[in-house]
């Protein structure tokens, strides 16, 4: 069986979204830099790992200890360099609440990728899973899944679209598929 480490940095809907989607069984380990970040109480509550780490070479060993297949990004705001995307090219992925390439790389993330979205006034946005690699937002993009922006959206009624309507199933979806590889 195939493991996985979710790297998360807030609230952690998308570690629900795996959790629910019956990954559970799957995560080796839940890792956050920031050690009040919900998603930690969600492993938690699910009996999965955590851990709490300041730098990339404790991250590294991390991953090692426990033999880590494939890293989830989700909501974790550091930007992953060096050894580690090395060691796992093309095997740590990223979910983003655009449509790559639009509204993406370095500054854009939570709601400022909403309220750009509604500024340029597009009609439809969505989010996107791609591989991790050394441009932000621009490794290769695995899946995508549209979301219609309504009149009348705010960045909060469009990010909560996004993902409800998008990363929650979008995600589960490519991790099931890349483990069974």
């Amino acid at each position: 069986m195939k493991k996985i480490a979710v790297l998360v940095g807030g609230g952690g809907t998308n570690l629900q979204a795996l959790i629910d989607a019956d990954l559970s069984k799957n995560i080796a380990i839940v890792i956050s830099n920031k050690p009040d970040a919900y998603a930690l109480e969600r492993a938690k509550e699910a009996k999965i790992k955590t851990a709490v780490i300041t730098d990339q070479s404790e991250l590294l060993a991390i991953l090692e200890q426990n033999k880590v297949d494939l890293i989830v990004l989700a909501g974790y705001m550091r930007i992953l360099s060096g050894e580690i995307l090395r060691k796992y090219e093309k095997r740590i992925i990223n979910i983003h609440p655009s449509l790559i390439p639009s509204f993406c790389g370095a500054g854009f993330y939570g709601l400022k990728v909403h309220q750009a979205a509604l500024k340029a006034g597009v009609k439809v946005t969505g989010a996107t899973v791609h591989y991790v690699s050394e441009v932000v937002d621009g490794g290769e993009i695995i899946a995508q899944k549209v979301v219609e922006v309504k009149e009348g959206d705010t960045p909060e009624t469009l990010q909560k679209r996004v993902m409800e309507e998008a990363e929650w199933v979008l995600l589960p979806g490519v991790v099931k598929s890349l483990i069974k590889e």
